[in-house]
């Protein structure tokens, strides 16, 4: 399927498993909160949903780990 739309799959090293986890876990998240509660007719409609959760991910979405801010406010308050 990746060769099919000339797509280059991220690859770790060997062994070291944790490389891509942020990521992964991001991903994990849009997937989960964004793209399987909605349907999309269009590509454009998909990249307004992206664009929107992006933004509510790092600007709105408050975690403990970082004292309940959203990651935006935290990486603010630390500067």
């Amino acid at each position: 399927l990746l060769q099919a739309y000339n797509i280059t799959p991220s690859m770790s090293r060997k062994g070291n498993c944790l490389d891509n986890a942020c990521i992964e876990s991001f991903f994990s998240h849009l997937k989960t909160e964004c793209i399987y509660l909605d349907s999309f007719g269009t590509e454009e409609e998909v990249n307004k949903a992206i664009e929107r959760y992006i933004h509510f991910y790092n600007h709105e979405r408050i975690q403990a780990r970082l004292r309940s801010l959203s990651p935006v406010q935290y990486r603010t308050e630390a500067a």
